[in-house]
């Protein structure tokens, strides 16, 4: 069996941009085949031929060639139904194509975030154990909320943690918060069990999360999730603060509108 850090590889040096297609080189297979692996990596339930197929906007005969392949070699298999999913140990894979999808689409208009508000705009994105910042566009001024990319977020303090977090399974909550662990950052920070789990209620119930002092003082974070197919989420963007230029909620309420219109256009293009 092919293990994921060689599957990592693989997709690393696929085309990920429309115009590697046009290299003479290119392997529009190896390409839809990894595309296949990535699918079936974001869905919880086994998928049909016929589904696939259609999500993926390929032929049965192309579908069928591809997913018979993946599963000689060991990487999807077949449940009762003939339905298809990702074999196990091969659930760490990276969804490279489209994790750079999201941060070409994702960049510009985080710019413009920036250039609006002159704060800091960052985007994160769902790991298989992990909740990791992707893309930073760093706020203007000398007094700022600074970000890094690769920074691993906890998924009770930090609001794209969170906003991320909160849209997953309950077992998938489970394992972000056991793999990251709870920690303490502020007395602001959440770390009760039952009282995160109501937190995550509301930014369910609200659409977005706030961190107000709970990974640093002083420090303010507004996010929202970025929404993809069946409505998961595995992306989030922010605006990151000092306390002291938040005016209010009329401030607020603007800000947050901002990041969803952001956030709304990602999900759409992507």
């Amino acid at each position: 069996m092919v293990k994921p850090k060689i599957i990592r590889k693989l997709a690393a040096t696929k085309g990920i941009d429309e115009s590697h297609q046009h290299d003479k080189y290119f392997s529009r297979a190896v390409s839809k085949a990894l595309e296949i692996l990535e699918f079936l990596q974001n869905e919880t339930n086994s998928m049909s031929m016929n589904d696939i197929a259609k999500r993926l906007q390929l032929s049965k005969t192309s579908a069928f060639r591809l997913l018979k392949t993946l599963e000689t070699t060991g990487h999807v298999t077949q449940d009762a139904r003939g339905q298809y999913k990702l074999a196990p140990g091969i659930h760490a894979v990276t969804p490279t194509q489209w994790l750079s999808k999201l941060v070409r689409i994702a960049t510009p208009h985080m710019q413009a975030l920036t250039q609006m508000t002159t704060e800091t705009v960052s985007l994160a994105a769902l790991f298989e154990n992990r909740i990791e910042v992707v893309a930073v566009i760093e706020s203007p001024q000398v007094i700022r909320m600074s970000n890094v990319v690769g920074h691993i977020l906890p998924p009770n303090a930090s609001s794209l943690g969170k906003a991320i977090t909160a849209f997953q399974s309950s077992a998938g909550r489970e394992k972000l918060l056991r793999s990251f662990k709870i920690y303490r950052f502020t007395d602001r920070t959440i770390t009760e069990p039952r009282e995160l789990e109501h937190e995550y209620e509301s930014i369910r119930t609200q659409g977005f999360a706030v961190d107000r002092e709970e990974c640093a003082d002083d420090g303010i974070c507004f996010s929202v999730p970025v929404f993809g197919l069946n409505e998961e989420v595995s992306a989030a963007i922010s605006l990151s603060m000092p306390k002291f230029r938040l005016r209010g909620q009329e401030q607020e309420t603007s800000i947050i509108a901002a990041l969803r219109a952001t956030a709304s256009t990602l999900s759409r293009d992507l």
